[in-house]
């Protein structure tokens, strides 16, 4: 495999990508040991999208992904398409911007699932440093089911001045901390947010600690000291989402929670 293509594998994330992106998929390898609905599926999706399958046998599969649960589907994807930037993102929302910031996250299983959250609860774009970070692994991939080619995955250079930037076109950087004053459930932000979490067990850096407006804890009203960086993904977005989903149903126009209550 060329510098220029990287592999994506399983049904979700395959899928996801032919119906998203499919010119980047250059081709898809199957099991052609496998002829069951889910194959007879990706292969008409395929077939729509003018996508080239090469059946395969298995051995051939485990080479290509040593050690991965690919499901019996492997594709190549081209990686010399443009570079979406967050100005790409947030120049073509027709809503405030919900991001999500994820500060020197490590584990590619933790990275995946924060993806797929972000999918689910309609985040916009998810920002990371490109060092110091996991990156947008074969793993990570897999493990977002899908998610990783329909969200905006926006690596940046300094973290920290790109947490400038989007307070420069009005975003709310909120970053959660264990040891915050304000609880999660009490706290007032914009409607405009990025919410910001750290890193296994370090939690945020200093530097972009001090960049946020607002920091808040999750309550923790059990034994546990901490929750997974995706779980508390999910607490902190879909709780921005009920309050814009609130907001609507009362006739609110945006940006009515201006974080100073």
């Amino acid at each position: 495999m060329s510098q220029q293509s990287r592999l994506i594998f399983g049904f979700h994330a395959t899928l996801a990508k032919l119906r998203h992106d499919p010119g980047a998929i250059r081709e898809i390898y199957v099991d052609a040991g496998r002829h069951d609905a889910r194959v007879r599926d990706l292969v008409r999706h395929a077939e729509f999208a003018t996508v080239r399958v090469l059946p395969v046998d298995a051995a051939r599969l485990a080479a290509m992904a040593p050690g991965a649960r690919h499901q019996g589907v492997i594709a190549t994807v081209d990686t010399t398409q443009r570079h979406v930037t967050l100005d790409d993102v947030l120049d073509t929302l027709g809503e405030p911007a919900l991001l999500l910031v994820l500060d020197g996250i490590q584990d590619p299983h933790n990275l995946g699932a924060c993806l797929r959250v972000a999918d689910a609860v309609g985040a916009h774009a998810v920002v990371a440093p490109k060092d110091r970070a996991v990156g947008l692994t074969q793993t990570a991939v897999k493990v977002a089911s899908g998610a990783a080619e329909t969200v905006p995955y926006i690596t940046v250079t300094n973290l920290a001045r790109s947490l400038r930037e989007m307070k420069e076109r009005g975003i709310w950087i909120v970053g959660t901390d264990a040891d915050a004053p304000d609880d999660l459930y009490r706290a007032q932000w914009p409607t405009a947010c990025a919410w910001v979490l750290g890193a296994e067990g370090d939690g945020l850096r200093r530097l972009t600690r001090e960049t946020c407006d607002q920091l808040v804890n999750i309550p923790m009203l059990g034994s546990v000291a901490s929750l997974n960086v995706s779980v508390a993904t999910g607490v902190c977005l879909y709780e921005a989402r009920r309050r814009r989903a609130g907001q609507q149903a009362a006739g609110d126009g945006p940006g009515i929670d201006d974080g100073k209550k």
